[in-house]
Formats: structure tokens, sequence, C-alpha cells
């Protein structure tokens, strides 16, 4: 089976990929797109040219990585911003695609903190939304996950026909051998972490820039919500 998780940044990603990780029956691959997009944008991102550096920068080439059968299962971590025009989709035909969302007001604020004034497409709403009127999947969402993560998992495992393991709640604190070189910068506190946080508490009050940023994205993520296969405990 090959699983690709497809999210925006701040938004639980890392944390799925973690659990998906210490699988002994997965291999985890982390954003294996991302330096073909900055190589190809010029965005100025933090680490940007380290990531450039550490991976291939041709799309077709990762596409075709990722194509590749694995020895059991594999779990993709994927940004739907970086999937530009012209980079191949065919290979998504033969995964499991999962769109994972969060409330933007969350995803916003703790974007913020690494970089600075994040813009729509910084944060991959729309293009999210574009994704998955092209590729299909199941959406789950980050808010039911932290309510009750073996439940949550349970269900999407069920769904997606893969045994449940007690592996996907726990894992070793620290930096994981499957990391991008970004991990220093974006991964701090899931390299501190050995689990799933605990409940979300309320939302974030933002203001001036960040508020009009959070009402532009609030209908791609409502859009997908109504969608989304999983329902809190």
């Amino acid at each position: 089976m090959k699983i690709a998780m497809w999210s925006g940044p701040r938004n639980l990603s890392t944390a799925m990929m973690y659990s998906f990780g210490n699988r002994p029956d997965f291999e985890a691959v982390d954003e294996p797109f991302y330096g073909a997009y900055l190589h190809a944008t010029g965005i100025e991102h933090p680490m940007g040219a380290e990531v450039i550096v550490s991976q291939d920068t041709d799309p077709a080439r990762v596409a075709d990585a990722c194509a590749a059968e694995p020895a059991q299962h594999r779990y993709m971590k994927h940004m739907p911003h970086h999937m530009l025009d012209g980079v191949p989709l065919d290979w998504t035909q033969d995964c499991v695609n999962i769109h994972l969302i969060r409330h933007p007001a969350r995803v916003i604020a703790s974007y913020a903190a690494k970089r600075e004034n994040p813009t729509l497409e910084d944060i991959g709403y729309p293009q999210q939304t574009a994704l998955y009127k092209k590729i299909g999947g199941l959406v789950i969402d980050s808010h039911d996950i932290r309510e009750d993560p073996e439940t949550a998992l349970r269900i999407l495992c069920d769904a997606i026909g893969l045994p449940f393991s007690d592996a996907m709640l726990h894992w070793p604190a620290g930096p994981k051998p499957f990391d991008g070189v970004w991990a220093s910068h974006w991964y701090g506190a899931v390299h501190r972490s050995t689990g799933f946080a605990g409940p979300e508490g309320a939302l974030p009050e933002l203001n001036g820039e960040a508020a009009e940023l959070c009402e532009k994205a609030l209908p791609h993520y409502e859009a997908l919500k109504a969608r989304k296969l999983l329902i809190a405990s």
C-alpha cells in the first residue's frame, strides 16, 4: 500500500508521518517534491538552499520514485502547493489519497511563528481544494485525531483496509531518519513529542492581515470538512 497524505503546513502532518513511520511495516517519505518546488519557484523559505541540495529537483524523477512499489507499505507526506502546474500526478492513481485538514486560524498562528507574513498560497488551502477535485480521496480533520487518536486512527485504518497498530500511537522523541533536512527549523515541537498532543483549546485570536488571511482560507477548509471521514468521539 502507498499512502499519499496531503496537507498544508502546520497541520499535524509531521506527527501523522511519525505515527505511520513508527509501524514496522511502513517506510516514510517526507515531502519529496519540496526541493523541486523551491527550485522551480525561487520562493525563499527557511533553509531553502539546504532543501534544494538535499533532494532531487526534477519532478518527473520524484514522481517515478513515488510510484515505485515499496517493500511492504509506504507513507508519503505531501503538500498540495508543491504540485505546480505540469508536475506529474498520474502516480497518485495507485495511492490511497488522504487529505488532512486543520482550521486555518490554527495553521496561520503556528506558521507565522516560523515564517512571517504567510500568504494564502503559502498555507495551501486553494491548492488542496484543486487537488481534491482532481484526484479525490478521503478527508480527515486533525482536530478529530487530537481529540481521540486511537479511535480516529482505527477508523482511518479500517476505511483504507489497513490493520491498526498500537505502534501508531507513540514514537521515540527526537529526529527521525526519514525527516527532511528542514526538520531542524520546523519540527522542534514534534521532536520533543512521544505521541499526539491532547485536544486543542479555543481557536487563536487573529488580527489584521492574519485575520483577513483566515477569512480567505476558511471556505476551503469548510468545504473539505463537510466531506471528512472522522467524527470526534
